[in-house]
């Protein structure tokens, strides 16, 4: 064999190893599935979910997945409910009363909650003038809880020393929804500043004072078209506003994802919300001492069945619950949306759900 044809099939091998290492990189891909899958949910998941739904449609071509970011409430109920839905995205798990109805919708099959995404809450807001914010947990929840009515109140000159601080009236922003990102804010509030915040966390606002908008889109446009206003947003959906830094220790700390996967990596498992085999929930740090850590974060969930009547849904259901949980979903999220990825060691405790689906 002369020395032409053996450079080419040398080269020719190179390639091959070359095409079976990509091949079995984790992307995620879970080709040849086809159909149309429904989700709903979390607001706060819109930028992540219609990026891991572009993906994964050029992925598997014969696929076409929807998904309403009707808020998290919205979510759980419609998969509870059936029909369309097949899966849900929420910011907060399935609560104990909501467990039972969850476990029997996806009987004979088993009900699957994991984490797929973890963000950081910003704290929005629009002040003219005012391009550096900085809230203690106290300060946040006298503003809204209606205690501090002006921007020039003294505890809030105290968080900002050197800042001129105007005289405009406050104007608080929550969420008309019953929302998840409004479940992990109040239980900041109430666990980092429990001496004014003396609600329980809740998806539901606790106060009928301010302003209010539906879905993480109605809240920014609401913060957006004011001054004086004050709300809060998965960061992912912040652009264009003030966004406050939050104290952590004695140090004040600007929403990042880092700041979030540092601070989940200090939260633990909730054994009452984590009911059954392939059922996660967690309980966030809300108090963290080390400013590596942001506070102000949700921790959002997939949930699905890992069985349906239909067969297509199960595949379909499998393909893309795996998909987003590979390294590959996990990083389009990040690039797409600033979420954290999930720990590594968040990964692997999720993989029997995942194994589990369709079984």
């Amino acid at each position: 064999m002369n020395r032409k044809w053996w450079l080419v099939i040398a080269a020719s091998a190179v390639l091959a190893l070359t095409a079976a290492a990509c091949g079995s990189s984790d992307s995620g891909s879970s080709s040849g599935v086809s159909g149309d899958l429904a989700g709903a949910g979390s607001s706060a998941q819109q930028a992540a979910q219609e990026a891991w739904t572009a993906k994964f449609e050029d992925q598997n071509s014969g696929a076409t997945v929807s998904y309403d970011p009707i808020g998290s409430g919205g979510g759980r109920d419609q998969f509870i409910a059936g029909g369309k839905t097949s899966f849900a995205g929420s910011d907060s798990p399935f609560d104990t009363d909501e467990l039972p109805k969850a476990t029997q919708r996806c009987a004979p099959g088993q009900l699957v909650q994991i984490p797929n995404y973890i963000s950081p809450i910003a704290i929005v807001y629009n002040l003219q003038g005012v391009d550096n914010l900085q809230l203690s947990p106290d300060t946040t929840a006298k503003i809204f809880k209606g205690e501090i009515t002006t921007w020039d109140d003294p505890a809030i000159k105290a968080d900002n020393p050197g800042v001129s601080l105007p005289s405009t009236k406050i104007t608080p922003v929550h969420r008309s929804d019953e929302s998840g990102t409004t479940a992990n804010f109040t239980d900041y509030l109430h666990v980092a500043a429990p001496s004014v915040w003396t609600f329980d966390s809740d998806s539901t606002w606790p106060l009928h004072s301010g302003e209010s908008a539906a879905q993480t889109s109605g809240m920014v446009q609401a913060v957006k078209a004011g001054d004086g206003t004050i709300g809060y947003a998965d960061s992912s959906q912040a652009q264009g506003l003030g966004i406050a830094k939050v104290k952590v220790g004695n140090t004040y700390v600007a929403p990042s994802a880092q700041g979030a996967a540092n601070d989940f990596d200090q939260s633990k498992k909730d054994p009452q919300l984590s009911q059954g085999k392939f059922v996660f929930a967690y309980t966030v740090e809300r108090t963290p001492t080390d400013p590596s850590s942001y506070p102000v974060l949700l921790v959002s969930y997939l949930m699905g069945c890992t069985k349906y009547s239909d067969d297509t849904q199960t595949k379909l259901v499998k393909a893309y619950f795996t998909y987003i949980e590979s390294s590959a979903g996990q990083q389009v999220a990040a690039q797409n949306a600033g979420s954290a990825p999930l720990p590594p060691g968040v990964s692997k405790e999720v993989q029997p759900a995942l194994a589990a689906l369709g079984s």
